[in-house]
């Protein structure tokens, strides 16, 4: 049985171990798979764009550092996330593996300048991690909120695309006021999805 199979809808901690567990159990020649797929999709997104968001994928994340490099080939500037106290997320652009450290919360970061929040403004997509999204486009993140605080500078037409695995697109999951909900979602089967159905 799924989460969405269940009888009593589940709340969004069940919906975290759910996803986490079958994440932590999907092969690496199946992870790999489905990354070089992100990979071609996401790209193929960012063309001919001014700037792309992005996030460096850790643990059993979808994605991969490979994501991001094809970004690069497609745009100027790949922007990626600077976690502090949270907050809005500050930014920092993505130059190749590298330029890359360790930094808090388990994440890696670019060594380069950190930027406002609002630099958010200059990208034409902002690729953003899910545990799952569903069709309306609720999106499930961990739980500290980083991006609810930090969606709102994203240009009304811009698409927020969440990235996640064919089975974490959903029907319907949990939802609270200060969710800021995705535009499109971008798995390895099933490419770019536009969401928004209620």
């Amino acid at each position: 049985m799924t989460p969405g199979d269940s009888v009593t809808p589940l709340s969004k901690s069940e919906w975290r171990r759910h996803i986490l567990a079958s994440r932590r159990s999907v092969d690496a020649l199946v992870r790999a798979e489905e990354s070089l797929k992100l990979c071609h999709a996401a790209a193929r997104s960012a063309r001919g764009t001014r700037a792309v968001a992005a996030y460096i994928p850790v643990g059993s994340e979808p994605g991969s550092l490979d994501l991001l490099d094809a970004l690069r080939v497609e745009t100027p500037m790949v922007l990626v996330p600077i976690a502090r106290e949270p907050g809005p997320l500050h930014w920092a652009e993505y130059t190749g593996r590298d330029g890359l450290r360790a930094a808090p919360y388990g994440l890696s970061e670019p060594t380069g300048a950190v930027l406002d929040p609002v630099t958010l403004k200059q990208c034409s997509v902002v690729f953003v991690p899910a545990l799952a999204v569903d069709f309306r486009g609720v999106r499930l993140g961990r739980g500290a909120g980083f991006y609810d605080r930090t969606l709102d500078v994203v240009e009304p037409d811009v698409p927020i695309v969440a990235i996640v695995r064919d089975g974490e697109l959903v029907e319907k999951l949990p939802e609270e006021p200060h969710d800021r909900r995705a535009s499109h979602a971008l798995t390895p089967g099933r490419g770019l999805v536009t969401l928004g159905r209620e």
